[in-house]
């Protein structure tokens, strides 16, 4: 049996270390299902330029070359140490291997090397959640915090911790999949192929879901719902939810509370096993705010094992928002090219 190699770094890092600083500038790189975004990012997290191009395809290549265009096009007027690359998947703990990417044709790709030879840069590759956490934990809601979860509600949900300065990733480099933490058994069909999923209850999408259900049935209070659409409950999505109980929709709002409370109990869940000081929160389904997030606080302290002995975790909006991936990615390929420490 093969054993799998131990990451080659040491497992701690100083946020304010002043060498960061003298690594200069970094390109970070957010590898989406529809768009490539990409900018210069210095050592406090300020984004100084971006760019960005459509996802062009799913094939390797085809997204390699994007890659190298978009790093051209910031390189120009900028003096870049190395670059960085977030993408949804599993990479080995190495950081040169794709293992799996739901949404590109990455199967055991080297990406990292196959980058690096084209770039003639340093790169680093981490999971987009992993980027998006440690970009929060080093400039975001979370920069004081020692022991950090990040959830990010989009389609489904996300995940990473930062503890004590390092990411934890798991023996195998595929820990943070909280989304499919088992909610309800024997509930909703995820994607994986499992039921009852966490994501299948507190995500974009399953807002969406249930404001879909509940236009076709033609209830009384979804007809603003349907005006928005126009009369097309396929066309509901977990946003014009959002935008309808901002503007103050009654049902929408209580479709929102739903998501919350399910949010929170899964959270609950997580803080039993992982005992984080704070979550932070962050991805689309967050623009609802606190029509979300208060919710959620109440039903992670209705059911917060040892509730009443112990110190809560916050929970926290995330505050660097859609460029939380691109900055952290910047950030990490840094770090990376400082002294190999918590990232290759």
């Amino acid at each position: 049996m093969a054993l799998v190699p131990r990451p080659r770094f040491a497992p701690t890092f100083r946020p304010h270390d002043p060498r960061l600083r003298r690594r200069g500038l970094a390109i970070g790189i957010d590898i989406g299902g529809t768009k490539v975004a990409a900018g210069v990012v210095d050592a406090e997290g300020h984004v100084l330029s971006r760019a960005r191009r459509a996802t062009p395809g799913s094939q390797p290549r085809e997204v390699e070359r994007v890659i190298a265009e978009l790093v051209d096009e910031l390189s120009a007027d900028h003096r870049i140490s190395s670059v960085g690359i977030g993408a949804a998947g599993w990479m080995d703990l190495g950081g040169g291997t794709v293992l799996f990417s739901p949404h590109l044709a990455w199967r055991n790709e080297p990406l990292r090397d196959n980058l690096e030879k084209l770039l003639r840069r340093r790169v680093h590759l981490a999971n987009d959640a992993d980027a998006a956490a440690w970009a929060e934990w080093r400039f975001g809601a979370g920069r004081h915090e020692s022991h950090l979860v990040c959830i990010t509600l989009g389609t489904g949900i996300g995940g990473a911790m930062v503890l004590a300065g390092r990411l934890e990733r798991g023996r195998y480099g595929v820990a943070g999949e909280y989304g499919h933490q088992i909610i309800v058994p024997g509930g909703h069909r995820c994607e994986c192929g499992n039921r009852g999923c966490w994501e299948q209850y507190a995500s974009g999408n399953a807002l969406g879901r249930e404001a879909r259900e509940l236009a076709r049935a033609n209830s009384p209070v979804a007809q603003e719902l349907l005006r928005a659409v126009g009369g097309i409950p396929d066309a509901i999505t977990g946003a014009v939810v959002t935008q309808l109980a901002r503007e103050g929709d009654a049902a929408c709002r209580e479709l929102l509370e739903d998501v919350g409370e399910w949010l929170g109990l899964g959270l609950a869940n997580l803080a039993a096993a992982l005992d984080p000081g704070t979550f932070v929160i962050g991805g689309g389904l967050c623009d609802a705010g606190e029509l979300l997030l208060a919710p959620a606080r109440r039903a992670f302290a209705r059911n917060l094992t040892g509730r009443g002995f112990r110190p809560p975790a916050r929970i926290e909006r995330a505050a660097l928002g859609p460029e939380a991936g691109l900055i952290g990615a910047a950030d990490l390929s840094r770090v990376n090219l400082r002294s190999h420490g918590g990232v290759r």
